[in-house]
């Protein structure tokens, strides 16, 4: 039985795959769905300059819009969504999230919005590292939009 589903998202093609998937396991096992967004900082490191101050604004700002359209589909389909954008390693703060809420399984996209060359990464890792079940999604377009 699932009781608590996280979902990792990042706004791309897949990750709305992937949010249409998780909405409708919800529904299915009348579960709680949570959903987080990570502002990548492997790259940038935290903010110290003006600069990246101003590009991890731009993306918690990307993040926050990504998870109200998490929201408002969620809503339309009638399941309740509990969201946070935070800072940090997306493995780290995906497992970190699914520690922090009891997440049964973890839903991502099998891509996610970065570079060509670390496609996949985080889905891979997430595979790897964690214990819980790890569902990616990359198929066909959901029901949910």
């Amino acid at each position: 039985m699932v009781e608590t589903i996280l979902l990792a998202t990042d706004g791309s093609e897949h990750a709305k795959r992937a949010t249409g998937h998780a909405i409708a396991l919800a529904k299915r096992e009348d579960a709680t769905l949570q959903a987080v967004f990570v502002v990548d900082t492997r790259e940038m490191g935290e903010p110290a300059l003006s600069s990246v101050e101003i590009l991890i604004s731009e993306y918690e700002d990307r993040g926050r819009d990504v998870l109200a359209e998490t929201e408002a589909v969620a809503a339309k389909h009638g399941v309740e969504v509990e969201t946070r954008c935070c800072h940090g390693t997306p493995v780290e703060e995906i497992q970190a999230m699914a520690d922090a809420v009891g997440a049964d399984i973890i839903v991502v996209g099998e891509r996610g919005d970065t570079h060509e060359i670390r496609d996949g990464e985080v889905t891979r890792a997430l595979r790897e590292r964690d214990h819980r079940v790890v569902v990616a999604d990359g198929g066909e377009q959901p029901e949910f939009e």
